[in-house]
């Protein structure tokens, strides 16, 4: 359009300050979801842990997936399946995380208790006393 053709109003002209011809604003509502609820977590960094440490069963690995999704479905904005996997991965990751500390605390306790066995049966060397490696050097002397 050309502005020789445009026939303004006697108070506006381009580059001025016209609102006698502006047509009064409307307004705009933009829906931004339920705002006092919070979005469920989707515990990426806490499967990713489970997934690389022990991983007994692939829960970590589980839990990993279950992450990812809760992740994909908040983002696309469907909170009802990402809260769904979001608990999943939750537990995923609490049984995960429970073997990750059951295992070695079994393996200390099965090794004070061999430890102990050792120690306190007969025909074996004293691991806890002063003559214990007298002891168990007497097992492979050669003296009979």
């Amino acid at each position: 359009m050309d502005n020789h053709t445009y026939n303004y109003p006697s108070d506006c002209t381009p580059l001025t300050s016209c609102k006698s011809a502006r047509k009064p604003a409307g307004s705009t509502v933009v829906n931004m979801g339920t705002a006092g609820k919070k979005p469920p977590s989707d515990y990426l960094v806490w499967s990713l842990c489970n997934t690389l440490y022990v991983n007994f069963c692939c829960l970590g690995f589980m839990a990993l997936i279950y992450s990812i999704k809760a992740r994909d479905q908040k983002t696309q904005g469907n909170l009802q399946l990402a809260q769904e996997c979001s608990d999943k991965a939750k537990w995923y990751n609490i049984l995960a995380a429970g073997w990750n500390l059951l295992v070695p605390l079994l393996v200390v306790v099965l090794l004070v208790l061999l430890l102990v066995h050792l120690g306190t049966s007969q025909g074996s060397f004293d691991f806890f006393g002063e003559d214990g490696f007298q002891s168990f050097m007497k097992l492979f002397s050669s003296v009979h």
